[in-house]
């Protein structure tokens, strides 16, 4: 019987995740390792290597990014609803080693890539011909193709090795999240200062060579524990559920709500499902009439979902305008890294008397350094002193959390400047970056404006009496 619901199902994960767990946390150290190593030197490799201008090299690594970002969608839709996140994972890790391959032979093979500025073959700095971009491009494109399908599914099959409803199962959760974020910064400072001070001063065919080098031992250790993983079946995309809701609710739009919609409305849940039973609201009443049930009505999701499908759907709506604002932040944090670069390439970068210079893509180490040093603090000094004076949990609530998050990120806009000029000429001596980053600190203020008039206006959900789920005898038979 076709199941109305998209839940992933139980199929008994242990109880804490152990030798999955560290199984999977050497396959992401090896994996970010070889990603991170790569997409943080890509612009110093477009105008140093390929000798593309700077506005051409950020107009092409801000198109990748938003390329990669739109992937993940898709990734995500066919892992929920064919694949799942096993098979996902394997096909997107492979993606990302030819991409990450691609993009070494560029280096490695010369006719690959333009010859360098002031050689013996070419007194004057030229582009890369159509078939070496495109080569190239190759590569980007396989690696958009990678991280769309490893990006929404790597945290969640983690997750997924560990039982929820179990004490154990929760705690290893916590340990869980706590090793991906200390893996994930581990490679960043790795990948940012070691391979890349290869790639910049050693080698860019020996420092390209590394990370796909890197990706495929951990292909062959996310293998090698494919025994050990618990995987979890595809049972569906909420955004094909979202769908299906809206579709159902404009058909039965001239259906009047029963007066006691928390009794009357269709309810049901697959037995095995690990999702947290939502009850009924009254926010967004327009689609509890996809929950109504007609004599005629089929057990056909595109006929008839139900309150628990309804509620789930909302729950996404309601975090609509939250994400909207993450966007906006996510426009303005993109160009800020990647002209934070380009400033660095046109810096003095020499230290001590042994004139060392710091790798451009370096600098970007500092944030996490940052981050890294700021967790701790923030967990064992401001939360606790915060839970003293507002005596709640966390000391403060999430969305306060990212309202001064997206605060400090325009103060950070406004700290940098630089000479008059044009805004953003070649040379960025000669330029008005102090006017790009206003710019991008405007941006930020508007957010943050939006970001308060979103939670200032949230209404609160009113929770009417739980529904009692149908098992599966009770659900309405299939009639053509």
């Amino acid at each position: 019987m076709r199941k109305l619901i998209h839940l992933r199902t139980l199929r008994l994960p242990r109880e804490d995740g152990k030798p999955c767990h560290l199984s999977w946390v050497r396959n992401e150290t090896f994996e970010k390792l070889g990603t991170i190593a790569t997409l943080s030197n890509l612009l110093v490799y477009l105008t140093t290597v390929f000798n593309t201008k700077s506005i051409t090299a950020a107009k092409i690594m801000t198109i990748f990014i938003g390329t990669t970002q739109v992937a993940t969608l898709v990734g995500a839709f066919h892992c929920d609803t064919y694949f799942g996140r096993y098979k996902t994972l394997i096909f997107g890790t492979i993606a990302s080693l030819m991409g990450l391959l691609v993009i070494g032979l560029t280096a490695i093979i010369k006719e690959m890539h333009p010859s360098h500025c002031g050689t013996e073959h070419s007194y004057t700095c030229k582009g890369p011909t159509a078939g070496q971009m495109a080569f190239l491009l190759t590569g980007f494109g396989l690696l958009v193709v990678g991280a769309g399908r490893i990006r929404p599914c790597n945290l969640a099959f983690g997750a997924d090795q560990f039982n929820p409803k179990t004490e154990s199962g929760k705690k290893g959760i916590n340990s869980f999240f706590n090793w991906y974020y200390f893996t994930f910064t581990f490679a960043n400072v790795v990948s940012s200062t070691l391979i890349v001070y290869v790639q910049s001063n050693i080698s860019w065919s020996l420092g390209l060579s590394i990370p796909p080098i890197l990706m495929f031992i951990s292909i062959v250790l996310f293998l090698m524990g494919s025994k050990m993983f618990v995987k979890v079946k595809a049972t569906g995309s909420p955004l094909a559920s979202v769908a299906q809701i809206i579709v159902v609710s404009i058909k039965k739009g001239r259906l009047k709500l029963p007066e006691q919609p928390w009794i009357s409305l269709y309810n049901y849940m697959p037995p095995k499902s690990i999702n947290s039973h939502l009850t009924y609201t009254d926010q967004f009443r327009f689609l509890n009439k996809a929950a109504i049930m007609t004599p005629h009505s089929p057990s056909d999701p595109w006929r008839l979902c139900s309150v628990q499908q309804v509620e789930e759907a909302k729950c996404l709506l309601r975090v609509v305008p939250i994400c909207l604002a993450a966007v906006v932040y996510q426009v303005a944090l993109v160009h800020q890294d990647t002209y934070v670069v380009f400033q660095a390439l046109q810096s003095d970068r020499r230290l001590g008397s042994n004139n060392f210079e710091i790798p451009a893509a370096s600098y970007s180490v500092f944030s996490v350094l940052s981050l890294t040093i700021f967790i701790p603090i923030y967990d064992r000094i401001i939360v606790p002193s915060l839970q003293r004076l507002s005596r709640k949990e966390g000391g403060i609530t999430l969305l306060q959390r990212i309202g001064i998050g997206i605060f400090i990120s325009i103060l950070t806009s406004t700290t940098k400047e630089s000479p008059s000029g044009n805004w953003l000429p070649e040379d960025l001596n000669n330029g008005r970056l102090d006017c790009f980053y206003y710019m991008v600190a405007g941006l930020g203020a508007f957010d943050f404006v939006y970001f308060l008039v979103c939670v200032g206006t949230g209404t609160k959900v009113r929770w009417k009496m739980p529904l009692k789920p149908k098992t599966d005898s009770e659900k309405p038979a299939y009639r053509p």
